[in-house]
């Protein structure tokens, strides 16, 4: 379907074509499509022809039984699949400035369990009109067009980008239920922990987290063969935590995880001069379409004084750059 110059149209092209072309490169199939799109296969078809008619090119080689892109239709996807959801989230921001004040976020899920959430209940008595959706996963998202406001992160300073605000960073430390130290054996060296169960990350040696193993707290502390009274893994820092509370084992915890357990005597840190520096840190990153939003400023500098409380907690020194409220 090739046409001349002179034939080919100018005006603008639908946006309704565009999501059926999206669609159909999207599953290369007709009838999928248009399952998709609650339409008929006869309706996608003619989207697409009407398209391809605008265009001035075919954008799909139809077989007998699959279609593929053209050479002009993978160009065309591309464009699309920037735009689209370009549009679809200056359409949410729109419609969500004209209704209720609300702020999303997206984090990890140890850190909204063992820091976020419990602190949340103090913003929502202070700003009781605005509401806040958390996504606790450990899927990053492009805030460029995903439909969140705000990232809470956690890695070190150069896998972040440049906009990224840094909250806190952090130390390891050993750290128990009381109960386990008052029936269990002594601790009072490093060596003691060879007399209890070590609870530690189930991935933790083959992950990119290796330097929050204990195998590396023993190798700084010229302990390389210390082997523990058994090990405990699990999936998430809450899940090890959970079991150090409940006095099933120690654990090399982060610090600005637990502080609050610490101060409020559910944990103990038997070895607090024994702590270790991570090169990990955990950070706030703004999307570019939603910091000048009244409710994602409070949120922020809420979001701010919390973190300065808790490097004050931890006994880190003061950042004057990473509690700057935002302008």
């Amino acid at each position: 379907m090739q046409h001349s110059q002179t034939h080919l149209r100018t005006r603008p092209i639908s946006a309704g074509q565009l999501r059926a072309f999206e669609a159909v490169a999207r599953h290369l199939n007709f009838r999928a499509a248009a399952e998709e799109m609650a339409l008929t296969q006869s309706a996608v078809s003619r989207q697409i022809q009407a398209l391809e008619e605008e265009v001035g090119t075919s954008l799909f080689l139809r077989h007998t039984r699959a279609v593929e892109l053209t050479g002009a239709g993978a160009q065309l996807l591309l464009a699309v699949t920037q735009a689209l959801p370009r549009i679809d989230g200056a359409v949410r921001q729109i419609r969500q400035s004209a209704g209720r004040r609300a702020v999303a976020l997206t984090t990890f899920a140890s850190f909204a369990s063992m820091w976020l959430i419990p602190r949340l209940e103090q913003f929502q008595r202070q700003h009781p009109d605005i509401d806040i959706r958390i996504d606790a996963s450990d899927t990053p998202h492009d805030l460029e067009v995903a439909d969140v406001d705000l990232a809470l992160r956690y890695g070190p300073a150069t896998h972040m980008p440049p906009r990224a605000i840094r909250l806190f960073g952090e130390q390891l430390t050993p750290v128990a239920s009381p109960w386990l130290l008052k029936t269990g054996a002594p601790l009072k060296k490093a060596a003691d922990l060879m007399q209890f169960a070590l609870i530690e990350a189930g991935d933790a040696q083959q992950s990119h987290l290796q330097w929050l193993t204990w195998r590396r707290w023993f190798d700084e502390r010229g302990l390389p063969k210390l082997q523990p009274k058994r090990w405990l893994y699990f999936n998430y820092a809450y899940q090890m935590v959970q079991a150090a509370l409940t006095g099933q084992g120690v654990v090399l915890a982060r610090l600005p995880l637990v502080a609050e357990s610490l101060a409020n005597g559910d944990l103990v840190e038997p070895l607090a001069q024994q702590r270790m520096d991570s090169p990990m840190a955990y950070w706030l990153i703004v999307g570019p379409r939603s910091g000048q939003r009244p409710e994602i400023k409070a949120f922020c500098d809420w979001l701010l004084a919390q973190s300065k409380a808790t490097r004050e907690t931890i006994g880190e020194p003061a950042d004057p750059d990473a509690a700057a409220p935002l302008d």
